[in-house]
This record gives C-alpha cells, sequence and structure tokens, in this order.
C-alpha cells in the first residue's frame, strides 16, 4: 500500500527522517517529470555549450543530443565521458575517471547538485576534466 505523505507523516513520524530522499511515501520531494525536463534540457544545452568551447581550446570532442552528452579525449589518453538524465529517479548521471556521479536538484542552489561532495554540475565536471587533462580548467 501507498500512503500519501500526509498519512505517512500521521502514522509515522519517526519514519520521515528514514525516508530516502526519492520515497514514494513523499512525491513532494521529487520534481515532477516536466520540472525535471525543463531543468535538466537547460542544463544540458548550458554544459554542452560550455564544453564545446572548452574542447575547443584543450582538443576534446563533445557529442550529443536530446539528453545526452558524451565528452571524448583521446590526449593525454583516451577516455570517454558519458553525462545523461535519469529521468524515473530526477537525476543527472555522470560516469568518469570510472567513477559514477549522481545529482539531483537542490532548490537552493538552483542547481544539479552531487549530494555527497556538495559540488554543483559544472563543478563535477570542471574536476573529471581537469583531472583527465592534467590541467587545472573552468567551464
Amino acid at each position: 500500500m501507498i500512503l500519501s505523505s500526509w498519512a505517512a507523516r500521521a502514522l509515522f513520524p519517526s519514519l520521515a527522517s528514514l525516508a530516502p530522499k526519492n520515497s514514494l511515501m513523499y512525491p513532494e520531494l521529487m520534481l515532477d517529470e516536466k520540472d525535471f525536463q525543463r531543468k535538466a534540457d537547460a542544463a544540458f544545452e548550458d554544459l554542452k555549450k560550455r564544453l564545446l568551447v572548452l574542447g575547443d581550446e584543450h582538443g576534446f570532442d563533445v557529442e550529443g543530443e536530446s539528453g545526452k552528452l558524451e565528452v571524448i579525449f583521446e590526449e593525454p589518453e583516451e577516455a570517454k565521458f558519458v553525462i545523461s538524465p535519469n529521468t524515473p529517479v530526477r537525476e543527472i548521471w555522470i560516469s568518469a575517471l570510472s567513477t559514477s556521479f549522481k545529482l539531483g536538484w537542490n532548490d537552493g542552489k538552483q542547481a544539479f547538485v552531487h549530494e555527497k561532495s556538495g559540488e554543483d554540475l559544472h563543478a563535477v565536471m570542471n574536476r573529471v576534466v581537469s583531472q583527465q587533462l592534467g590541467t587545472q580548467v573552468k567551464l
């Protein structure tokens, strides 16, 4: 049985702090699909423009359309980073440097943020691209 968030809090107030961020019991914590898609599309469009400029400066390629970006490096060693939305959980996922980064929407920062590090999408990408290139870059 799925409880409304009001009923769940009324019946089990001590469990509210234990519920996962994207729990079905607390749907107001999750963006609706259309709102997520708008925010993700805007973030991807901005990120793609910034990465294209950076790629021209540092010799890597950026490919992708409709919600998925690939950043392709040939130097100093071959690598591919993939940035994609995961709509069911309302997150942007980044696969880079043999690591997966999951970023959720943060209303306070008005950005997608990596919960563990507190970094927004640009900061995570600055860090992983800088590590890959061996030189500090800024989107």
